[in-house]
């Protein structure tokens, strides 16, 4: 699996990863959702766009009709910029140890998931998905709700998934394995019962001291 450092990663998106993850983690995938998601603002934005235009234009002599259009144009135009740059800068980041979402154009949120939480993974692709090349990562973390549940519009399904199946799924992420801590350090196996002092194993089929040799 490729390892994506941060000289590798479009500008932004190196940012966020410069400045969220540790210095000991590394990413491995490190993507904006899919334009897709911009198809519902657009079909939104569109409609309210044409109407503040054609109100500004039926009667420029007219304030009131004039002052209404301009007003429904600087609204749409705002509200598309918004989305715009709220897809512009929101990243779904997988490093070495962590699950993390960054997200805000003006405050910038970031929501995390540690890798060594996660239970199970489900990737779904509607029939749209499919053909343009986005879906949805939906994680399970040992039965309980997380806010980082479910990232919607990620694209590359295929290298996707198996990036971060490869990661999650394997005992090389850096988190805790099947046994140990939470620093990946692995439990010590369980002392071995000794008698006659040390490198001497005690033999369960030993017969016990003191008692009687059995009658023949």
């Amino acid at each position: 699996m490729s390892v994506l450092e941060p000289a590798g990663l479009p500008t932004r998106a190196r940012k966020d990863v410069e400045k969220y993850l540790l210095p000991e983690e590394r990413a491995v995938v490190a993507t904006r959702r899919h334009w897709a998601v911009l198809i519902e603002p657009t079909l939104k934005f569109l409609p309210v766009f044409l109407i503040g235009g054609w109100l500004l234009l039926l009667d420029p002599d007219n304030r009131v009709s004039s002052s209404a259009g301009l007003i429904v144009l600087v609204g749409a135009l705002v509200y598309y910029g918004l989305r715009v740059g709220e897809w512009w800068m929101r990243h779904f980041i997988v490093s070495t140890r962590r699950v993390l979402l960054t997200s805000g154009v003006i405050v910038r949120t970031v929501t995390l998931l540690p890798l060594r939480r996660i239970t199970d993974l489900t990737w779904k692709e509607t029939l749209l998905g499919q053909v343009l090349g986005y879906g949805t990562f939906r994680f399970e973390s040992a039965g309980q709700q997380q806010a980082l549940s479910e990232i919607t519009f990620l694209p590359g399904a295929d290298d996707l998934y198996r990036r971060v199946s490869g990661l999650l799924f394997s005992t090389d992420w850096g988190g805790s394995a099947s046994t140990g801590d939470d620093e990946g350090n692995l439990d010590p196996p369980p002392p071995r019962a000794r008698r006659g002092g040390p490198g001497v194993e005690r033999r369960d089929t030993e017969p016990i001291p003191g008692l009687p040799p059995p009658q023949a």
